[in-house]
């Protein structure tokens, strides 16, 4: 597929996650159908438009990224035991091959770093990573040099994004990181939160720091978010990540016990948590969401939820009630 193709893909694909209708303007299922001709009228079969996933650009620079990243938290923590590691290198290998870019780890995830460095290592660095990674000291002077030293574990060049964790001595690390990508050694920067902590803190750095990212909790459950985080986000032109989709398996093992909603077709979603996974990524302020996963089956699971169709608002809200009377 042309690069042209490719894009023209990404932005019709993006506008399916807009409101049912505008006023006086064309509802979803005619923009969709629209898209659908215009992908098969550029010569690109059905079957490839549904399994084309679907990309939304990081508003600072335009570059697109695809809407199901790779967690890392506790799924890639296996220390030296080999056999662990190379599942995990075969779920990293998965989602490349399913079209994945975004990793994303942090110095707070144990082994994480190293496991993810072998694993890129023995692919032979593949190109198409985006590698996420975040400083968490509390001592600024040592920012620089626990950066450096995920860099070795990861073993790349240099960082597509580096973001303070949790806000941990956010404003000196903040300004090494900003002077790295000032300096060519890092291409964004970002802060995290996760679990609805200290939002009034982080709207404020969000308000007054140049951006390029947040990471913060946002789920189906979780949507603390929506009220002025993912407002601002999109106010600012800042990217979202949103992290623990799933509450670390706590809502997927929730709902598992219940049957899809008779609609789930609807979304293209045979699984729970491809549902759960559509619900986030269809807010327009998201970039991406970062599910962790040490199966390769559960990696091609998630990966479906960037294919097909987004939910509009009102698919949204009826998940969200369906959900809340089970």
């Amino acid at each position: 597929m042309s690069a042209r193709r490719h894009g023209a893909l990404a932005f019709s694909q993006r506008s399916t996650s807009a409101p049912m209708r505008a006023a006086n303007g064309p509802t979803r299922r005619t923009l969709l159908q629209a898209a659908l001709a215009l992908s098969l009228a550029s010569g690109v079969t059905e079957r490839a438009w549904a399994d084309t996933l679907i990309q939304r650009p990081i508003p600072s620079s335009g570059e697109l990224l695809p809407l199901i990243g790779l967690g890392s938290w506790i799924t890639f923590n296996v220390g030296d035991d080999a056999e662990l590691r190379a599942e995990c290198a075969a779920v990293i290998e998965a989602f490349f091959a399913e079209g994945g870019r975004l990793i994303d780890s942090s110095p707070m995830y144990g082994s994480s770093q190293s496991v993810i460095g072998a694993a890129l290592q023995s692919m032979g660095r593949p190109d198409q990573v985006f590698s996420a990674d975040k400083v968490w000291i509390s001592d600024p002077a040592e920012g620089r040099s626990q950066i450096e030293q995920s860099r070795r574990h990861w073993a790349v060049t240099r960082f597509d994004l580096m973001q303070v964790h949790n806000l941990l001595s956010w404003e000196a690390h903040l300004d090494t990181l900003l002077q790295m990508k000032a300096d060519g050694k890092l291409r964004y920067v970002g802060i995290t939160t996760s679990e609805g902590r200290r939002h009034e803190e982080f709207e404020r750095v969000m308000r007054r720091q140049p951006l390029d990212f947040i990471q913060l909790s946002y789920n189906l459950v979780n949507r603390q978010a929506e009220q002025r985080l993912l407002p601002l986000a999109q106010e600012r032109g800042i990217a979202v990540i949103a992290n623990r989709p799933f509450q670390q398996g706590v809502l997927i093992d929730r709902l598992k016990r219940h049957p899809l909603p008779p609609w789930a077709g609807e979304w293209q979603c045979n699984a729970w948590s491809q549902l759960l996974l559509k619900f986030i990524v269809s807010h327009p302020a998201l970039t991406c969401a970062i599910p962790a996963t040490s199966q390769v089956a559960h990696l091609r699971e998630n990966m479906q939820a960037a294919r097909g169709v987004l939910p509009d608002e009102s698919q949204r809200k009826q998940l969200v009630e369906y959900v809340d009377a089970l």
